[in-house]
This record gives C-alpha cells, sequence and structure tokens, in this order.
C-alpha cells in the first residue's frame, strides 16, 4: 500500500496543500514548527481517526476556521481508494470513501493502514498506562476496523455507569434499590462491551509478543530480553479460556460485584479494560522505572517495529511514517530502524535538517517554509 495524494484544507497550519506522493522514500525537511509533522499527522488521523500529539479534534482545525479536511488517495494492489474527512467544531465529523458519504466515519478504517514512530513513543514505556492501551486499541484498529466501534460503545457505557456510581454513593445507606437495580444494568453492558475488548487485545498481544522480543534483539543486542504482557483488573489464569468473551464476561461481572461497595465510596469505575495495562519487562524487571534511556528508546521502538511486521505479515504493507525520530536515536538504533525503512514500499519521514536523514538513502526530498496569509496567520508552504 502506498498513499499517492495528501489534500489538506485547514489543517493544523496548513491552509491548503495537495501533494503528489510515491511509492519508496519520501523526506519532509523544514525547522521546527514549519508544519512537517502536520502532513504526517493527518494521514495517520486517516488511519486511525485519531491524533498522535492530542486528545481531541479542536487543536486540528486551524485557527479562524470552521473544519478541516483531510484528503487521501491510497494504491493497494493497483486498486485506488479515495478517502475524504471533514473535521468539524463542535459537530459530528463526516467522511467519504471514493466521494461517496458514508454514515458513520469509522466506516473509512482500514482504507489506510500506517504505523507511526515519533518521539512521543518514549511515554509507551515511561508514561501512565493509558499510552500503553491507546498504543494497542490504535493498532487493533487498524487491523480490525470493527475494533473502533467496540471501543466507542464500551467509552459510552463506562461514561454512563461512572455517572450513575457518582450519584448513587449513598444509595445503598438510603435503601434507594431502583439505583441499585439500574447499576446492575449497566454492570451487564459494561461487562459485555468489555469482554470484546479484553479479547481483542488479548490476541493482540499474543500475536506481538514474539515480534516485540525479534525486534529488541535487533535494536539493543547487548541487552536484556525484552517481553510484553496484558495486565487485567480480572484475574486470567487459563490462557485459552482468555479467548473465549463468555468466560471474560463473567469475570467482568463477578470482579464489579465484588468491587461494588468500593466504587459506589469512590465514584468511579474500578474494573474494566479501562483500568488494564500493557505490562513491558526486560529481563526480570519492569521497563517503567528500571530501563535506561537508550533501552527505553530501543522497547518503545521494539513495540512499533512489531506493529509493523504484524499488519506486513498480514499481506497489505502498512505505509511507515518516522516523525521526527532519527534525530532521537544513536547511530545503531538509526541503522537499525534505516534497515527496516529500506524493505517498505513507502516510507514518509519527517526531519529539521538534512543531517537527521541516513547518507546513503535515495530519497525524494520536499522542503517545508512559511508565509503569512491576508489575515495575519501562519501557513507552511511546499518548497
Amino acid at each position: 500500500m502506498y498513499v499517492r495524494h495528501l489534500g489538506l484544507r485547514d489543517f493544523r497550519s496548513w491552509a491548503h496543500v495537495d501533494l503528489e506522493l510515491a511509492p519508496g522514500r519520501t523526506v519532509f525537511v523544514g525547522p521546527n514548527g514549519y508544519g512537517k509533522t502536520n502532513l504526517v499527522e493527518a494521514l495517520w488521523y486517516c488511519a486511525t481517526l485519531s491524533s498522535h500529539r492530542v486528545a481531541t479534534d479542536a487543536p486540528l482545525i486551524r485557527s479562524g476556521a470552521e473544519r478541516a479536511v483531510v484528503s487521501t488517495i491510497v494504491v493497494n494492489e493497483n486498486r485506488e481508494l479515495a478517502v475524504d474527512i471533514e473535521i468539524a467544531a463542535g459537530r459530528a465529523n463526516k467522511a467519504r470513501l471514493n466521494r461517496s458519504p458514508v454514515r458513520s466515519t469509522r466506516e473509512v478504517l482500514g482504507a489506510v493502514r500506517a504505523v507511526l514512530f515519533a518521539p512521543e513513543d518514549l511515554a509507551l514505556v515511561r508514561g501512565d498506562p493509558a499510552e500503553r492501551r491507546r498504543f494497542l486499541d490504535e493498532l487493533a484498529t487498524v487491523q480490525r476496523p470493527r475494533i473502533a466501534g467496540v471501543r466507542a460503545d464500551y467509552e459510552k457505557v463506562l461514561r454512563q455507569r461512572t455517572a450513575l456510581l457518582k450519584s448513587a454513593g449513598g444509595a445503598r445507606f438510603r435503601g434507594d434499590r431502583s439505583v441499585l437495580d439500574t447499576l446492575d444494568v449497566w454492570d451487564g453492558h459494561l461487562a459485555a462491551h468489555g469482554a470484546q475488548l479484553i479479547a481483542a487485545r488479548l490476541e493482540l498481544v499474543n500475536q506481538l509478543a514474539p515480534e516485540v522480543e525479534k525486534a529488541y534483539q535487533l535494536l539493543a543486542p547487548a541487552s536484556r530480553a525484552a517481553a510484553i504482557n496484558y495486565r487485567s483488573s480480572v484475574e486470567i489464569t487459563d490462557p485459552d479460556a482468555a479467548r473465549d468473551t463468555e468466560f471474560l464476561e463473567t469475570a467482568l461481572l463477578s470482579a464489579l460485584a465484588r468491587r461494588r461497595d468500593a466504587e459506589l465510596e469512590r465514584g468511579v469505575c474500578l474494573v474494566g479494560p479501562h483500568r488494564d495495562d500493557l505490562e513491558l519487562r526486560l529481563g526480570d524487571q519492569p521497563a517503567k522505572g528500571f530501563a535506561s534511556h537508550g533501552e527505553s528508546w530501543s522497547m518503545a521502538l521494539a513495540l512499533r517495529l512489531a506493529a509493523y511486521e504484524l499488519l506486513r505479515g498480514e499481506g497489505s504493507e502498512p505505509v511507515l511514517i518516522l516523525d521526527d525520530v532519527f534525530a532521537e536515536l544513536d547511530s545503531s538504533r538509526r541503522r537499525a530502524l534505516a534497515s527496516v525503512a529500506e524493505a517498505a514500499e513507502q516510507v514518509l519521514v519527517t526531519a529539521a535538517v538534512d543531517e537527521d536523514i541516513p547518507t546513503d538513502w535515495d530519497a525524494t526530498r520536499i522542503g517545508i517554509s512559511l508565509r503569512d496569509d491576508e489575515f495575519g496567520r501562519v501557513s507552511g508552504v511546499i518548497a
């Protein structure tokens, strides 16, 4: 797969841009703050319906504009597919496939398959569990687009149940059974959707684990062995049973019943995939808190490389995006990452200076500069 065309309207710093791209390596070069990362961020948004830099859509819309539009044309096995996404301020986003509107933006998921490396990836090792859950869920969505619906359903139930817990904190002391009966209903919804999400994550972690081990060995051959494991808020002792959503649903319901008093006291949901974590280990120690800076970078890169190999092994090679990552790496890790990129069908790279790019690369170079518009706003310009 490769992206043949990328078009932006009022996305971040870009008022208007249309880029024709080709297979092979393309490097966007420009000083920091010139908008080169915004280009690859837009492509990542098409792949995941989310940004790797911010949690909400509002910052993606250019200052003074009401909406942003990202348009891509991807080529997969000689067939072209056009994807257009309209990001609106305060309204539901819209999308089109081959110029035809779709009912939900989630219907475009899977059209663009990509793997992104960025400086923010260090948070996968050193950050909160939410960063690692996001990594799993975004990869699961690229791999199986239906997971986006599972995530959306679960998050909706979680919000509703949390609101009920906050309002029902004193209900058990007042004997108000109606509120607690309603909580039973939301327990069932949370367990049903949560079981599907946990099952998808467990399957993904099982597929990723050997790839992470191999990738880390490539990046840090003298270091300790790397391993990953899914740590759930429900007890899972039988790996085979973990693939059974009915088993997981029953386990979630049981855990919810045990923790109900604590949840009512605190007004928060203490059980479910939103409390889970992807455990990263080096040897017999957790990577977080024990890994050196170089080991942390190697682990973060190993997770992304494993994702790339996993998607690549499924038959449709993803677009490889390297967002200003070479500048963060030492020479050995740069060489290892460059060796993987050499075999990719399409690689899109951002860099502040030419020196950040491997010297032996044959790549198309696209320079980025700036200019002011008639309203005094700064826009990126393709040099």
